[in-house]
């Protein structure tokens, strides 16, 4: 069993930062791929940004690419998602996830948990 838990959502302005935290708790986090994902009212939810087991392969939605940045510490047990250059498109309840693969993957069927999400609000 994992369980996963998530930090760092709020409110900021268009162009600001945030770096959203999602803490694991169970065996063999380095084994799996850890993706984000996040949900807008009103719409499905959808990939942000996947990394593999090791960290040395990563994926990023064509939305989010060169602004956001995925990346993990398999000694802490935890995936980070820095996120820059933040737009009003960008608000939604952020959520972490621990795949079933060691690889990267963009699929929601594709992870087995997930964090209860986080805020994240971007006002123009």
């Amino acid at each position: 069993q994992v369980q996963l838990v998530e930090s760092g959502g709020g409110s900021v302005q268009a162009g600001d930062s945030l770096r959203l935290s999602c803490a694991a708790s169970g065996r063999s986090f380095g084994s799996v791929a850890m993706g984000w994902f996040r949900q807008a009212p009103g719409k499905e939810r959808e990939f942000v940004a996947t990394i593999s087991g090791s960290g040395d392969n990563t994926r990023y939605a064509d939305s989010v690419k060169g602004r956001f940045t995925i990346s993990r510490d398999n000694a802490k047990k935890a995936a980070y998602l820095q996120m820059n250059s933040l737009k009003p498109e960008d608000t939604a309840v952020y959520y972490c996830a621990a795949s079933r693969y060691y690889n990267v993957n963009s699929q929601v069927r594709q992870y087995d948990y997930w964090g209860q999400g986080t805020q994240v609000t971007v006002s123009s």
